[in-house]
């Protein structure tokens, strides 16, 4: 039957709950009304019909005109008798349904303010709204004589802080908690120990401000700001409108349970307003600076995803034309009638070229799922001049000239494929950097020489130096004849996305640091007249084996 099933009640049943959520919140904030009347300095129970008015459009309408009628009753008695009650029930609902359409048409029916842009235009559409549905409000309550002549001024103050302050305070942990993608952001933001720390600060501060609320003058008040602050600095937009809304929470209980009626409770409303939208703000500059933090990351990724996949193609090549041509061997052989020992070496010969293939695609997965490194001794000699080998096309067409001096005849402690990745990047800027120079002038020359310690540089990582300190090194330097590294951009020329190639991305010299310091090593730019780029490698001891690490 279609009564028992779950769509029913969720549509039939939310309009109800909706009612009930309604006059509960109007009768936990019915504190220090005026006159008697719904004008009370904080309240929030708009707050909720304007989100449930985003999620349903007109449709909220009636449920919310029932809602502000029954709360006329039940809660304050109506005081304005039926036929004006139903009168401002309607006003009401017509004017906070102009403001939730506002909304709905700025924000849309899934989300509220993800920006301070944002934040500012939701601010502005909240007050301007609430302040126009107050001048209507309080000028048919004044026209029935339920205002004293000479204290219009005074309720339209009241009503329109208790409004305005109520919103603020209170939708945006509503709207968080009305979707179900938001109520499970909202639990994995502040479903944590930090979150149990900065709410005890709250109430040990609102103990401290408020302890005899009923005389104090809250001159204490900034203090509140230490709890909002450490929430919106930790856990965003999201901890942010709960710590506002429970600061706002305990200051009404205390105020409530106290009898507290004579303190110039919309003063301190408009207090809580100000620390929510600070907090807000705070809270949503977080938020922006960690979505641009991981979007940086995943930019990095891409890159370092560009760069393997260039090492990948270098490392596969051998083995692939190797074993084209043993393949080619193979089918000579064949049609020569060959079965013997011969063939036999050709495809073992294969076989090894083949597991060479695979052992280079298994490396750069685990580095890529892991960040492990296989560390072993390499010949420095053969690492500059296999690398450099792979520009001779290039330096030829573009008629530059490498010298590659004397590099000590030693072994370093790398990862092979992620030191070529690394000297391929040098050697590339270093070809790109002397296109500016004429014919005759374009030299690049890589050169080494070991040391026993690196001297600080602040251009490196204090990580990387560190380490470097520890064990000899060698250093291993890639100078052009380019215009080289001016002291501006040697203080930003490891940063992600700088650089001083019109068509690069500035991810190359990041990745090639991180490689460097996961090493154990640096990598490091000096400023000069001429480009000139210094890689410190860790020496091998004899006796250490090849093995495998992670970054």
């Amino acid at each position: 039957m279609s009564l028992l099933r779950p769509q029913f009640f969720l549509r039939h049943l939310q309009f109800p709950a909706f009612i009930a959520l309604y006059l509960l919140f109007d009768w936990a904030t019915y504190i220090d009304p005026l006159y008697g009347l719904n004008i009370t300095p904080w309240n929030p129970d708009p707050s909720l019909g304007l989100v449930f008015w985003l999620r349903h459009g007109w449709r909220a309408a009636l449920p919310w005109f029932i809602a502000l009628t029954l709360g006329e009753i039940l809660v304050r008695g109506m005081p304005a008798g039926m036929l004006l009650t139903v009168l401002l029930s309607v006003w009401l609902t017509v004017g906070y349904g102009l403001v939730g359409e506002a909304l709905r048409r700025t924000f849309g029916s899934e989300g509220l303010f993800d920006s301070r842009g944002r934040l500012f235009q939701w601010v502005a559409i909240v007050t301007v709204g609430t302040l126009l549905n107050d001048l209507v409000y309080i000028s048919l309550l004044s026209a029935a004589g339920l205002i004293p002549t000479g204290n219009w001024g005074t309720a339209v103050l009241r009503f329109g802080i208790g409004d305005m302050v109520g919103v603020v305070v209170s939708m945006p942990l509503i709207w968080m908690l009305a979707s179900a993608a938001s109520r499970q952001r909202l639990r994995d933001t502040v479903w944590r120990a930090e979150t149990l720390g900065y709410l005890a600060l709250a109430i040990g501060v609102l103990y401290l401000v408020f302890g005899s609320i009923a005389t104090s003058e809250f001159k204490d008040f900034y203090f509140l700001f230490l709890p909002v602050v450490w929430a919106a600095s930790r856990q965003g937009l999201y901890g942010t409108a709960l710590m506002v809304f429970v600061l706002q929470a305990g200051i009404g209980a205390l105020v409530k349970l106290n009898h507290a009626g004579d303190i110039a409770v919309h003063e301190l409303q408009m207090l809580d307003a100000v620390l929510a939208l600070v907090g807000f703000s705070i809270g949503i500059v977080v938020d922006e600076l960690r979505q641009v933090s991981s979007d940086l990351k995943q930019s990095l990724r891409l890159a370092a995803a560009g760069e393997m996949a260039a090492a990948l193609a270098h490392e596969l090549n051998q083995p692939l034309t190797a074993l084209g041509t043993y393949g080619k061997a193979c089918e000579f052989l064949l049609e020569r009638g060959e079965s013997g020992a011969m063939l036999k070496s050709v495809v073992q010969r294969m076989i090894a070229e083949s597991s060479r293939a695979a052992e280079v695609v298994r490396r750069l997965r685990d580095f890529f799922r892991t960040g492990a490194m296989k560390l072993e001794a390499i010949d420095a000699r053969h690492l500059v001049a296999g690398v450099s080998q792979q520009f001779m096309a290039q330096l030829r067409e573009r008629e530059v000239v490498l010298n590659i001096e004397a590099v000590p005849a030693m072994q370093v402690l790398v990862d092979r494929l992620q030191i070529e990745l690394v000297l391929r990047n040098l050697l590339a800027n270093a070809l790109e950097a002397v296109q500016e120079q004429p014919p005759g002038a374009r030299r690049i020359t890589v050169s080494g020489r070991k040391v026993d310690a690196v001297a600080g540089n602040g251009g490196r990582g204090a990580k990387g130096r560190q380490a470097s300190e520890r064990r000899a090194c060698l250093h291993l330097t890639i100078e052009d004849s380019g215009k080289g590294v001016s002291q501006a951009l040697a203080a930003r020329l490891f940063e992600p996305f700088v650089s001083s190639k019109a068509s690069g991305l500035g991810l190359g010299l990041v990745l090639s640091r991180a490689i460097m310091e996961a090493h154990g090593g640096a990598l490091w730019a000096e400023v000069g007249d001429k480009g000139l780029f210094k890689m410190a490698l860790p020496l091998a001891r004899a006796e250490e084996p090849e093995h495998h690490v992670a970054a």
